[in-house]
């Protein structure tokens, strides 16, 4: 079997076009593959729908970028510091263009992909009843069950062109394990048309197989697996590395302005040529992150 494993730049190049819906971040706070955003904006990708429960600043670093255009969400904010300033400045200024928001809640983007992973057109609900989200999202539909005569919500299904899932290892073939919480990364995997995989470490196959039951998504699913180390900074991979507070931090005072924003996206995006480069950036402060050794529960048979 021909190796799926490709470089990052090389893997947005080919499978990442103008206009593409992108789940990533379905994990929520941990697993948000930051290195694969950074990688759109540095390819200048335009047009895209953003579309998961959170995460967290990456979609304001593609928003301030110009990358987006649509945004599916729960919330798009700093989970550390609150606002999300290019998010904010897009909405309400205009700049740098104005993006389509359909509000979703964390319940009702799982259902949408879980829609799309069984491959139904929709799926219904009582929950969001009497709220303004389905006013807001504009694609929910109110109609009455045929068994019960009550009224429920139907959420139609989402299926994005693309999802990227970070996880600690996967094989070559792009079977992946996960450890730490999934959110609705597995349902985002198996509803999208494409599945990205970047694994902080490549092994064999053999390994994979060991542990079924921790394998994510399967290798059938995937188009292109990428060995990054250090994907998901500032968030956590867990038992990788530990999440760096301080730089949500950072981040959110040094983006209240758009040239702030401007300064940041110049010095840690598009001022360094890749991931690798990053993390080189980040120094001492990056060992300091790292998980010594491998999981107490890592298990090879």
């Amino acid at each position: 079997m021909t190796s799926k494993v490709v470089s990052l730049r090389e893997a947005v190049a080919r499978h990442v076009p103008d206009g593409a819906s992108i789940a990533l971040g379905c994990a929520l706070e941990p697993a948000i593959p930051f290195a694969f955003a950074h990688e759109l904006i540095r390819q200048r990708r335009m047009g895209l729908e953003l579309i998961g429960p959170i995460s967290d600043i990456a979609f304001d670093q593609l928003i301030g970028a110009g990358c987006v255009a649509r945004v599916s969400a729960a919330w798009v904010g700093n989970v550390s510091a609150g606002l999300a300033h290019a998010y904010r400045r897009a909405m309400e200024q205009g700049v740098p263009r104005r993006i389509e928001v359909r509000d979703h809640s964390n319940f009702s983007i799982a259902q949408a992909l879980l829609a799309g992973a069984l491959g139904a057109p929709y799926l219904p609900t009582r929950t969001l009843l009497g709220s303004d989200i389905p006013r807001a999202n504009g694609t929910f539909r109110e109609a009455t069950d045929p068994f019960s005569g009550e009224r429920v919500l139907l959420i139609p299904a989402i299926t994005p062109d693309v999802a990227v899932i970070a996880v600690q290892r996967a094989d070559e073939d792009g079977n992946a394990h996960l450890w730490g919480p999934w959110g609705v990364t597995q349902e985002a995997a198996l509803a999208a048309k494409s599945v990205l995989v970047l694994a902080d470490e490549i092994v064999e196959r053999a390994v994979i197989a060991s542990d079924p039951n921790r394998t994510i998504v399967p290798g059938t699913k995937v188009t292109a697996v990428v060995r990054q180390p250090g994907a998901c900074h500032p968030s956590p991979l867990q038992g990788r590395y530990r999440r760096d507070h301080e730089f949500f931090h950072e981040y959110h005072n040094a983006t209240r302005s758009l040239a702030g924003f401007e300064a940041w996206i110049a010095e840690w995006v598009t001022g360094v040529a890749d991931r690798d480069a990053y993390l080189r950036k980040l120094g001492a402060r990056w060992e300091a992150l790292r998980e010594s050794g491998k999981p107490a529960f890592e298990v090879r048979f």
